[in-house]
């Protein structure tokens, strides 16, 4: 297997990359993942809107729509990388010997750790209505492209808000109680709970178009 540190999602062939994350190490992992399975929707939602035929009053709000779409693909994929980086010191602080140094290395990269998933999820989360339009107004024959970009992105976020909460709750390790780090962290524990609120939003909107994705349901 080549240099982890050569493994990275911009550069690397899928397979390469998937390999990689079949192997038990921590870069990349789940988090990474997270931000793969955001590059997925943001792809999607770029195809779906070049798809699309819009109205002359829609022209403008879709390629706008597809604009951002393309950004965010690029976007999702530095993330996902940071998102490795940000894996390697955490398990590098865990690995140390127990101590005053590494209760330190422990806080520090728990807070990276969570800040990076943060930020990947507040990016995915902003992406969640621009599908609603594409599920309302875009191209009626890939509407399962738009609920399988919905799931995508509801893993993008689920995953970014798990990991974070994992990584804030990692601070006990350093001698914080969940109430302590509650306090010294407040945007940060408010981060987490707006993603869950953005989960919501999109389970809600892949109920919406169920009936028109997939007919056949029971």
């Amino acid at each position: 297997m080549a240099d982890a540190a050569e493994i990275t999602t911009q550069d690397s062939t899928l397979e390469k990359w998937t390999r990689a994350l079949a192997e038990p190490v921590g870069s990349p992992g789940g988090g990474a993942g997270a931000g793969v399975m955001f590059a997925i929707a943001a792809s999607l939602t770029s195809m779906v809107g070049g798809y699309t035929e819009p109205t002359e009053e829609q022209r403008d709000v879709l390629d706008a729509v597809i604009a951002r779409a393309q950004k965010r693909r690029q976007v999702a994929l530095q993330l996902a990388d940071e998102d490795a980086e940000a894996s390697k010191a955490f398990g590098a602080a865990f690995a140390m010997e127990r101590g005053a140094e590494r209760r330190r290395a422990i806080r520090d990269a728990s807070l990276g750790a969570a800040r990076s998933s943060v930020i990947l999820g507040e990016h995915a989360a902003e992406a969640i209505d621009d599908l609603c339009w594409l599920a309302e107004h875009g191209n009626s024959a890939l509407i399962a492209d738009v609920v399988v970009a919905f799931g995508a992105l509801r893993a993008a976020v689920t995953g970014a808000r798990t990991n974070a909460s994992f990584d804030l709750a990692a601070l006990k390790s350093s001698g914080s109680t969940l109430e302590q780090v509650q306090n010294r962290h407040p945007k940060l524990w408010a981060s987490v709970e707006a993603l869950d609120s953005a989960i919501v939003r999109i389970d809600a909107a892949t109920a919406a178009v169920d009936d028109r994705a997939a007919p056949t349901d029971a």
